[in-house]
């Protein structure tokens, strides 16, 4: 089920929501629990019992973990957490990389005139998403941070509340944690907070995104051969825009809901491409991830407190993570390491620091934008090749302007959406546009509210009746 399909708009939505409101707040975890798991098996079918044995795996093993007041048995904690975190990152490796794994295997040996089996296994929805939040619930607890959670039902609410499960926002167990035993009134207050940020969120994916996508799609298709200057930088600048409007459209979605059901989730994207320098970006894009593997990765690692040496190594080992997080492709790879590589070269020549001149951070901020349209070529590429070609056409002008195929795919009305895109992106980095939406109060808040939920939403509700929508690109993630 998708958060775009009419099933879920006109029926599941509505229903799960009227069934918080009316029933006891008491219920209202067990309500979001069962409403999940329904919405979980109707995309992901039998592997929803995979997604139980972890969560089985993991609440068993919570109270284990807690330190008592003298921590008599550190090492017998510490052996307890690794195993549960092995136990979650070889379900991660198993079903999302096996594949990839043993495809490079059998090149390898097919290159020694051998032979290796490749393994075939469907990605369950969601597995990214549901095993970080899984470590981030055990080693907050091992920390002391948080309480491990007795309440079974709870537990499910954090793991599997639907708004978060596929697709993130990615939510840190102590950012979460004091809201599940919430036992207040749920109030009409949070579905009028709620529903314009969910409103956005879709307008967003189905008048943006969507209309995007088969330009998108014709260009990154274009054959080698026929791959031109103007192709390219369509392609790329057209990704660029549709990634960010799917994906911070889900995360409004994702927020918006969360807050109709009476939970406050943490916020993904800040206007990204208004930043400055690549260390700003990567604190404005998918911030809920960048802040995991920061709490996670980098800080266990040392961070930046062992020299510079070590700083630029854990940078690395966060960034191929990072690349290896999005997919079982050498292109995330590679964009990962583009990234990383990116973020030491400013933090080694002091680039990662704002320009006081007004001219220099407007071509910083285009020069780092810049660098990210050319790394979503890689992100978005099936392979190097088709990368590297892509890129190559990027830096070599030519006169032979859009093939046949691609000039079909951009029509008067995708054009006009791509430039209104492009001003959007463009605009200064601040208000935030979804956060204003839901807390802020006065003119411009009230009148971004009015055109969300009058022109846009009706615009949209229309789209998605005619069936004219995509899947979330981070669903294969």
């Amino acid at each position: 089920m998708s958060f775009i399909s009419p099933l879920f708009l006109w029926y599941f939505m509505p229903a799960v929501l009227l069934a918080v409101l009316v029933c006891p707040p008491s219920w209202r975890n067990g309500i979001v629990a069962v409403a999940s798991l329904i919405f979980y098996a109707t995309g992901a079918g039998a592997f929803t019992l995979l997604l139980l044995t972890c969560m089985v795996v993991n609440f068993l093993a919570g109270p284990a973990l807690e330190p008592n007041d003298w921590d008599r048995q550190p090492k017998r904690r510490r052996r307890l957490l690794i195993g549960v975190i092995v136990f979650d990152v070889s379900v991660l490796v198993i079903w999302k990389y096996a594949g990839f794994a043993t495809a490079q295997f059998a090149a390898f040996a097919k290159l020694l005139g051998g032979d290796f089996p490749v393994v075939h296994l469907l990605m369950p929805i969601g597995i990214s998403f549901f095993t970080f939040h899984h470590i981030s619930y055990v080693v907050d607890i091992y920390r002391g941070e948080r309480r491990a959670l007795r309440n079974p039902v709870s537990f499910a609410t954090y793991i599997s509340m639907f708004p978060q499960l596929v697709a993130g926002p990615i939510v840190r167990y102590r950012e979460i944690a004091d809201q599940l035993p919430q036992k207040r009134q749920h109030r009409l207050d949070d579905i009028a907070a709620g529903f314009p940020r969910f409103a956005l969120g879709l307008c967003k994916k189905t008048i943006i995104a969507d209309s995007l996508s088969p330009m998108v799609e014709a260009c990154f298709a274009t054959p080698a051969g026929d791959m031109t200057f103007a192709v390219a930088w369509l392609g790329a600048i057209g990704f660029t825009l549709q990634l960010f409007f799917d994906f911070s459209g889900y995360s409004d979605m994702a927020i918006g809901l969360g807050r109709m059901l009476g939970f406050r989730l943490p916020e993904n994207f800040a206007r990204p491409y208004s930043s400055i320098t690549i260390t700003e970006f990567w604190r404005r894009w998918h911030m809920s991830l960048s802040r995991w593997f920061r709490d996670y990765v980098y800080i266990p690692l040392g961070g930046n407190r062992g020299g510079g040496a070590k700083t630029y190594r854990n940078l690395c080992i966060v960034f191929v993570l990072t690349g290896f997080w999005h997919g079982a492709n050498w292109t995330f790879l590679i964009w990962g390491i583009y990234h990383g590589a990116l973020l030491i070269i400013e933090r080694a020549f002091g680039f990662d620091a704002t320009p006081a001149d007004p001219v220099k951070r407007l071509a910083r901020r285009a020069l780092t934008l810049l660098l990210v349209v050319v790394g979503w070529v890689f992100f978005k590429s099936p392979d190097l090749g088709h990368a590297l070609t892509m890129i190559g056409h990027m830096l070599l002008p030519d006169f032979t302007g859009l093939t046949d195929v691609v000039e079909a795919a951009l029509t008067n009305q995708r054009l006009i959406i791509l430039l209104a895109a492009l001003t959007v992106i463009l605009l200064p980095a601040h208000p935030v546009t979804g956060p204003l939406l839901e807390a802020a109060r006065g003119r411009q808040a009230t009148a971004l509210r009015i055109s969300v939920m009058t022109a846009g939403l009706g615009y949209a509700a229309i789209l998605v009746a005619n069936g004219t929508f995509s899947p979330f690109l981070y669903y294969q993630f």
